[in-house]
């Protein structure tokens, strides 16, 4: 009797053994002991309190092998992204030297409690573009969706959590790369469906910078004083909530 299954079961069995060696190499990876600026435009500051904090994640919360290998796919094409725009003629830095063994450029602040790890820095561009430099360069990738949403609004409106992020590490690495908060960052989406791209400049919102780090310093604050801060909702059924990899823990404690 033929097996018309076959070529179904062996996909499953192999993904499974995929899944798995992904599962467990995140599983032995030190976990991060610093609250990372990328995630500070995150709406929810208790949620961002858990992270920090290193709270369990509710059961069947942790990242499954499909959504890792998502993970590494977006970083993939990232790199991709980099290709692309030196051979186009921008002179991108995205270590230190742009050496592959070079440190990668960020910041460490409150004594390396809050960290971030930028995309890269834009050192020159192709002059019909009329870009001012050093630039900051940070990349997304996107589902066909979301970078419709993005081209349509633009990042600062439909993305808010990577304007805040932009805005943040605008304003850290001033520091170490005098201008940076001066010129616009370029923002580039990358459409994970169709391999389109889109690019857009940001100017410096000090503004939004301010308020992000405020941000961390409250969650640093409440943390170390054992307090919690506020849920970002009133229900159980709020949007954020419901996606949360924290709610149950959340719910289950005082406002």
């Amino acid at each position: 009797m033929l097996d018309f299954n076959h070529r179904s079961l062996i996909a499953e069995r192999i993904n499974s053994l995929i899944d798995s060696s992904l599962v467990a190499a995140r599983a032995v990876t030190p976990p991060r002991t610093y609250l990372g600026g990328s995630r500070l435009g995150q709406p929810c500051e208790r949620a961002l309190q858990f992270e920090f904090a290193g709270a369990p994640k509710d059961d069947g919360s942790d990242f499954d092998g499909q959504t890792l290998r998502i993970f590494e796919i977006g970083h993939a094409l990232e790199d991709l992204a980099v290709r692309w725009l030196r051979g186009a003629g921008f002179d991108l830095y995205t270590r230190k030297g742009n050496r592959a063994d070079g440190e990668q450029f960020g910041f460490s602040i409150a004594g390396g409690r809050v960290r971030g790890h930028v995309d890269g820095i834009i050192a020159a561009a192709p002059g019909q573009l009329g870009l001012a430099v050093p630039a900051l360069w940070e990349c997304k990738t996107m589902n066909a969706r979301n970078w419709r949403e993005t081209v349509a609004k633009g990042v600062v409106i439909a993305k808010q959590v990577y304007a805040a992020q932009i805005a943040l590490y605008q304003a850290y690495m001033e520091a170490s790369v005098p201008g940076i908060c001066s010129n616009p960052a370029l923002f580039t989406a990358i459409n994970k469906d169709t391999a389109e791209l889109h690019h857009e400049l940001v100017a410096f919102d000090a503004g939004l910078a301010q308020r992000m780090s405020d941000r961390a310093v409250r969650i640093l604050q409440a943390t170390d004083a054992g307090e919690l801060l506020p849920r970002i909702a009133t229900t159980r059924d709020f949007h954020e909530c419901r996606m949360c990899p924290w709610g149950q823990r959340c719910w289950g404690l005082p406002a």
